[in-house]
């Protein structure tokens, strides 16, 4: 008999893990089908899209509550899908703030609620793991520390892997592409990645910064060349427009939907806060952090966030590989950081060697593949009920 599993996704990053899950589970259980909220990504794997969620992606709350009535609407639109009675399983894949309500209306009607790539409770906002208890029943971890936090909150949880090095592992690069800058980097040209951030309000905040850091490394670094990678056209022609007559002559280039070459070329990265931060991790290219925030936002921030770093990589180490800056109100201090860092890794070889170095013994330890494999095997057993036949399907 079919099962029918409903997701709930909102974020860029979180859709392209989605569609991943969802491939590896059409291709192990045929049987379920797959439906909810998500983006493109999902679509593409063969997901029935309810709403484009991820267009609709907002962080904080000053952000969040002029679209309160949006969300809330968006919540009945699910749990008018979950009251038809056809939905046997709900997933969740990051994206808490609306979330909650999604997993609210599901259990409503007696509906099993699986978190996959769960929020960072353990991190801040700990006051929600009553919460997480109350609403979900098994939590699919992408972090150890996870697994022994919500195990520890008696809330059953599995480790299951970060869905992140798998999709480095089976990214189908532009070889072209990479060849040309393979020729860029023979003719003794430094790449630089510049990765903005997925999320329309981090390019709008960020990209300033980041343009006017590139303004100085052009300077002090000639043999540096800048390669901007946006998610979106709509960020790629954003960014454009900032430039300038005056920097008509800055060695910069855009990509739209070329992270993965971009991060695999260059010999180091600035970056905007974010997931990726693993993907330059597993492809050994070190990165200076930054995140712009609003300084309501900051200072509740520190009331609540209980970590010293907002890098998931630092988070795995002992010691920050990669230097990260929170910006608050003046941007000057974030340009210094961006280019004093991104300087030192290009001229330091000392400091980026050593960089490296760390990088690879943080991949040994946490890198390993098929999470999304691990994923879908134990959702797919659990949705259908036979624990034997995933197995073998697994093998």
């Amino acid at each position: 008999m079919s099962k029918r599993i409903f997701f709930s996704v909102g974020e860029p990053s979180g859709d392209q893990h989605a569609a991943r899950l969802i491939t590896h589970l059409k291709q192990s259980f045929p049987e379920i089908q797959t439906t909810g909220f998500g983006g493109e990504a999902m679509q593409a794997a063969g997901c029935e899209i309810e709403l484009d969620l991820t267009k609709h992606a907002v962080v904080g709350i000053l952000e969040v509550l002029p679209k309160l009535r949006e969300f809330f609407g968006f919540a009945d639109q699910a749990e008018a899908i979950f009251k038809s009675g056809q939905i046997d399983a709900v997933v969740l894949v990051d994206f808490p703030g609306f979330n909650w309500h999604i997993a609210k209306r599901a259990k409503r009607y007696g509906i099993p609620v699986y978190y996959y790539c769960p929020p960072q409770l353990w991190a801040w906002g700990g006051w929600r793991v009553r919460k997480m208890r109350r609403l979900v029943d098994h939590v699919l971890t992408v972090l150890p520390v996870e697994q022994t936090y919500f195990t520890k909150h008696n809330i059953p949880a599995t480790y299951v892997g970060h869905p992140f090095f798998d999709a480095v592992a089976l990214a189908e690069l532009d070889e072209q592409l990479l060849s040309r800058f393979a020729k860029q980097t023979e003719s003794g040209d430094q790449l630089v990645a510049v990765l903005p951030g997925s999320r329309t309000h981090e390019v709008h905040r960020t990209w300033p910064v980041m343009l006017e850091s590139i303004r100085q490394l052009a300077k002090s670094e000639p043999s540096a060349k800048f390669l901007v990678a946006a998610y979106r056209d709509r960020h790629c022609l954003w960014c454009r427009n900032q430039l300038t007559a005056a920097d008509a002559d800055l060695p910069i280039e855009f990509y739209v939907d070329r992270t993965s070459e971009v991060i695999e070329a260059a010999r180091c990265a600035m970056m905007v806060s974010g997931s990726v931060s693993l993907e330059l991790m597993a492809r050994r290219t070190p990165a200076a952090v930054t995140y712009r925030i609003g300084r309501f936002l900051y200072a509740f921030a520190k009331m609540v966030v209980k970590l010293d770093s907002i890098t998931l990589p630092n988070l795995m180490s002992p010691r920050k590989v990669f230097p990260e800056f929170i910006s608050v109100g003046s941007t000057q201090p974030a340009v210094d950081f961006l280019t004093q860092s991104v300087g030192a890794m290009l001229h330091d070889e000392f400091y980026y060697r050593q960089t490296l170095k760390t990088i690879d013994e943080l991949c040994h330890q946490h890198a390993g593949g098929g999470a999304t494999a691990k994923a879908a095997t134990w959702i797919g057993e659990n949705v259908l009920g036979h624990r034997d036949e995933a197995i073998r399907r697994a093998a």
